[in-house]
């Protein structure tokens, strides 16, 4: 393959994500082209694109640059909130997974913190961590992990119990009104989709209790607690009472069905704000905030009334 390698995005590729993009003009294996694209090799319009689900517009030059450094992300080096011999707690970015989904993913949550311990001049890849809970690739904010079994144990049980503190920042599509939603989730409601049981003795119970915040213009800011953690909870209750998030590309279905009008947004509106919990080993009570980040209220303040 030459390189750089470079095209023009025709109009029938427009909303295209940058790997599906890329990948449909090289061939090459998804993973290989992820990684290309997280490692700042693939740039769009002279910039380095690191999200793989960066959407292209048309006429935009995408540029395949196997020599290009890997860019460095000051914004993904400083994530680390809480970190003792048992418990290290971070503030993951939008776009990146919490855990690796197959053996050759990088620059995940995991990646982050022991980039972060190199940079520190730590043993980074002897101390272990153990996955506790996960949140979205797409949702920024908390995320703990475990450095110690004893450690793991006690943090799940925790969340067994639903006795951690969990509380995300939203922003929802319409005027949504303060609620308590219950519902038995179950992995296929029937169209392909995540959703809630449709009929009795399927699923798994979820509970979100959902306050207001702030009206927006064509949406509400939202916080929400979480009192059992199923997978895409928040983004499945309020989208099936008719208020999927905004920057949903899946549980938007049944929203453009009736009609609805997708307000734009680079990322999902979903952060992970606020993780409490009692330390596994010591008991002391442990409570962790993270203000959003700029692409979150960047959006808050374009849909702001009166903005």
């Amino acid at each position: 393959m030459p390189e750089p390698t470079a095209w023009t995005v025709p109009d029938a590729a427009a909303g295209e994500t940058v790997t599906a993009f890329v990948r449909a003009r090289t061939g090459e294996p998804w993973s290989q082209v992820k990684r290309w694209v997280e490692r700042g090799k693939v740039r769009v319009d002279g910039a380095a694109i690191t999200a793989i689900d960066h959407r292209l517009r048309a006429g935009a030059a995408v540029e395949l640059a196997l020599a290009a450094p890997r860019p460095r992300d000051p914004l993904r080096e400083a994530v680390i909130v809480h970190d003792d011999p048992h418990v290290v707690v971070i503030d993951k970015p939008s776009g990146v997974s919490s855990v690796p989904y197959d053996d050759r993913e990088t620059g995940t949550a995991m990646d982050l913190i022991r980039a972060a311990w190199k940079r520190m001049g730590r043993a980074a890849t002897v101390t272990p961590l153990h996955v506790v809970h996960r949140i979205d690739r797409a949702t920024s904010g908390l995320l703990m992990f475990a450095k110690s079994k004893r450690a793991e144990l006690g943090l799940a049980a925790q969340l067994r119990a639903h006795t951690c503190e969990r509380s995300y920042l939203c922003v929802a599509h319409g005027e949504v009104r303060a609620q308590r939603i219950e519902s038995m989730l179950v992995v296929d409601r029937g169209d392909g989709l995540r959703g809630s049981a449709r009929h009795a003795g399927q699923g798994k119970r979820a509970v979100t209790h959902v306050a207001v915040k702030e009206a927006l213009r064509g949406a509400t800011l939202c916080e929400v607690r979480l009192e059992t953690g199923k997978t895409h909870q928040i983004r499945i209750h309020l989208s099936e009472r008719g208020h999927p998030l905004v920057g949903e590309e899946v549980y938007i279905r049944d929203f453009l069905a009736r009609g609805g009008v997708p307000l734009a947004s680079p990322r999902l509106m979903l952060h992970a704000a606020t993780l409490g919990f009692t330390h596994p080993v010591t008991g002391a009570s442990l409570r962790f905030e993270a203000p959003p980040p700029p692409d979150f209220e960047a959006v808050v303040a374009r849909l702001r009334v009166g903005a």
